[in-house]
Parts: C-alpha cells; structure tokens; sequence
C-alpha cells in the first residue's frame, strides 16, 4: 500500500513529527481519518501537532544568542564555555538548558576535541613520575611533550611540542598535516639535537597513541629518558603543555585566520621564536632565555 507517496513498509521507519507534517500537506488530497490509519498514528496527536505548529519556538531567542557566540568564536566553545558566556552577558540559563539548545538547532562546537586510545597490554604504558611537580631545578631535568591541532581554512594541521619545566621554553617543535607517529619522534630527535642532555631525563606526555607506542619507547630507550605518562582521564597531570597551547592561541593563533599550513608554519615559528627569547614570564619576571642563561653563568 501507498500514500503521498510513502510505502506502508517505509512508514513504519519514519518519525511522528514527519508523519503529521505529511499528513497536513495532503490533508486536502486524501481523508485525515485515512491518513492517520495508515501511519498508524492518532487523531489526537495530529490535532495536538496542529495546535502546536503555529506557536512561537520559545528557544528560538536563545538560538539566536547562542549562533552569536559561536560566531564570535569560531564555533569553539562547548556548551560550558558558551554557558560561561552568557553568564558575563547577562542570560542566565540552565547550563543543560544551553546544551539542549545547541544540540537542537545543530550549534555544537565544531572541534572535535583529541579523542585517545588508552593503552592495552601490547602498548607501553608509564607511571606518573612527574606528578603535577610541574618546577625543576636545572635545564633538562624534566620536560612535557603533547599534540594540539592548529585550524586552517584548509584544513587542520597538528602541532607537536616539548617543553622544558625549568624555564618554561618549548626546546623543540613540529607541524605537520597530520597527527602521526613520525611527528612526535621528529620532535624528540629535535629536542635531543639541540641540547646536550645528561642522563635522568624525564618526558611526560599524556596517554596518546602516539605515546604508548612501540616506536615512542624504542627511542625514548635510545636516549635514556625517562617516561612519565598521565594517569588516564586526568588532563592536568599534563596541565604544562596544554598551558602552552592556551597561550599560543591566545596570543598568536586566534588572532588571526589563517589560510594555508605554510601560513600557519610561518606564525608560529615567529611565535615561539618571541616566546623563547622574549617574552616575559610572569613569574619570573625573565624570558625563558634570560632564566636559562643566569642559571649557567651561576654554575660557570
């Protein structure tokens, strides 16, 4: 059997809400009481979904709000953030609220946030030695390594880092357009070729595939460092590197839109470059260079 145009087997797949908008468009061509046989669906629900459509969507105001928001900030913001928004806008809202909205009118961040594959028992898996004890005492003590993707209107590259904890500069990097297991040893065999580092190394880095990898351990094994790794669903056991990645983008990558992975490339070597050299660290009040270079005039 078929009517307007839907057999009685596909009828069966198709959502009440479509079954009444199908029924009122052809309400003139065919009988309701037919109609509503045939979809298996009541009267009453037809009626009721007519006394509805004509009222004002209540969340559509919100919508509206939340579509500026997310076009202020490239559709980055979660419904925390888009929560925390509206808050310093003067909308206070339910957070689930907020996040029943987005996902109805499809405003769900468009970053898809680094999805890990935790380790299984053919993997490497590390404990935590550093364990938040995110200060050390001297140059190659102890270092953080993590991935972050960089959006270009081409598409995402992904941005390997290593950071050093003494004087918070990023000892090596690498961008690649894709997040590969030869991006994060490229950046290691980097890391090793410009400093001369004694043993007792540590390297922590959170549970990436990457990083619990066959390939990550032969060659942390070949330059005797010490692997320290966050326990699992724990981010700020690698809070250090995740920082620096928050800075980048504040300072340097959201300011800008950028176009090509070489243009990106291009940034962000300018970036770390002011980074390292000179840009003054809270804290210390020092760039990292600066702290780098009292610490070896003091044991000079």
């Amino acid at each position: 059997m078929n009517c307007c145009g839907i057999s009685l087997a596909h009828s069966k797949e198709v959502r009440p809400l479509v079954k009444y908008q199908v029924i009122c468009k052809h309400k003139n061509k065919y009988s309701i009481s037919e109609m509503c046989k045939f979809f298996k669906v009541s009267r009453s629900g037809y009626y009721a979904y007519l006394n509805r459509k004509d009222i004002p969507d209540r969340d559509l105001p919100l919508a509206e709000k939340i579509k500026e928001c997310q076009a202020d900030n490239h559709r980055i913001y979660g419904y925390r953030r888009v929560h925390i928004w509206f808050e310093r806008e003067g909308i206070h809202r339910n957070p689930k609220t907020v996040l029943r909205i987005m996902q109805k009118y499809n405003l769900l961040s468009a970053v898809r946030r680094k999805r890990f594959k935790y380790v299984s028992e053919h993997l490497h898996k590390y404990p935590n030695i550093l364990n938040r004890e995110f200060t050390a005492d001297r140059p190659n003590q102890k270092r953080v390594t993590d991935i972050s993707y960089i959006q270009t209107q081409k598409g995402n590259c992904y941005l390997s880092v290593i950071r050093d904890l003494y004087d918070n500069s990023i000892v090596s990097y690498k961008l690649s357009m894709n997040m590969t297991f030869k991006l994060v040893l490229d950046t290691i065999k980097l890391a090793m070729r410009k400093e001369n580092v004694t043993a007792g190394l540590q390297l922590h880095s959170d549970q990436g595939e990457q990083y619990v990898s066959h390939e990550y351990y032969t060659l942390t094994q070949f330059y005797g460092i010490k692997q320290s790794m966050s326990r699992r669903g724990n981010p700020y056991d690698n809070a250090l590197a995740e920082n620096f990645f928050s800075i980048l983008k504040t300072e340097c990558i959201n300011r800008v839109k950028l176009k090509t992975y070489e243009q990106a490339n291009l940034i962000i070597d300018d970036y770390i470059n002011f980074y390292n050299n000179y840009g003054i660290q809270t804290k210390t009040k020092l760039t990292p260079l600066k702290k780098k270079c009292q610490y070896i005039a003091r044991c000079s």
